[in-house]
């Protein structure tokens, strides 16, 4: 709880930095792909489980996406020994102070902390790992479209390349990275779907058990109006 807690005083500190009028771009539903989200897991421990941690999943969780325990094991499990373990991070709090002049906020529900400020989480984290650009001016190198001034350098940028941004404000790729542009477009589409599945595992079977819950209650209506007919009868 006390971690939680941490987590979602970050929010009001991050929304500092953005941009009101900001123009998010649509982050592709990736809710039922499976292939997708277990890439972006893949994406996730990679290249964000190194000082983000999203100590409120389990590794185990991630049977729900296809996953066998095995496979988390041999290629997802490098921050923990079992794999029902929380997925956290080796790095000292203090240390992330040091570094980065705060600590790094866990993952596990910035989308759906991020939804509450933008209307769409996903479409704000697709916007901003894909609008990093080039900045000397800050001690990173980095800046970014839809967090001003960001304190994260661009840890996907070996993947996107370098973008610089033009004087007609318009982000430009002057330096390919090892993917091309739909190609990184796709690989972020993935994490984010990934990301936002973190925030509630459950959601699309709750999606799914609410529309069966309404089915049978039409169909109990039907029965229980049919029931009022047979029973008022006599009385109209």
């Amino acid at each position: 709880m006390k971690k939680l807690l941490i987590a979602l005083l970050w929010v009001p500190l991050l929304a500092f930095a953005s941009d009101p009028e900001l123009h998010l771009d649509r982050a592709p539903n990736k809710a039922n792909d499976l292939p997708a989200l277990q890439h972006g897991a893949k994406l996730f421990v990679n290249y964000c489980l190194n000082c983000h941690s999203a100590s409120y999943l389990r590794y185990n969780r991630l049977t729900d996406i296809g996953l066998t325990e095995e496979q988390i094991r041999g290629s997802l499990l490098f921050t923990a020994d079992k794999v029902g373990e929380q997925m956290t991070i080796a790095m000292q709090r203090a240390d992330a102070k040091a570094w980065f002049g705060a600590p790094p906020p866990d993952l596990t529900v910035i989308a759906r902390a991020r939804a509450s400020e933008f209307g769409s989480g996903s479409d704000w984290l697709y916007t901003y790992l894909r609008g990093f650009y080039r900045d000397e001016t800050r001690s990173t190198g980095w800046n970014n479209v839809a967090f001003a001034n960001v304190g994260m350098p661009h840890v996907l940028w070996e993947l996107q390349g370098e973008q610089e941004m033009g004087a007609d404000h318009k982000l430009k790729l002057v330096k390919p990275g090892k993917l091309k542009p739909a190609e990184f477009d796709a690989a972020v589409a993935d994490l984010v779907g990934f990301i936002n599945w973190m925030g509630e595992p459950m959601a699309e079977f709750r999606k799914r058990l609410g529309v069966i819950v309404l089915i049978a209650l039409a169909v109990l209506f039907v029965f229980a109006y049919a029931l009022k007919r047979e029973y008022w009868k006599d009385i109209h």
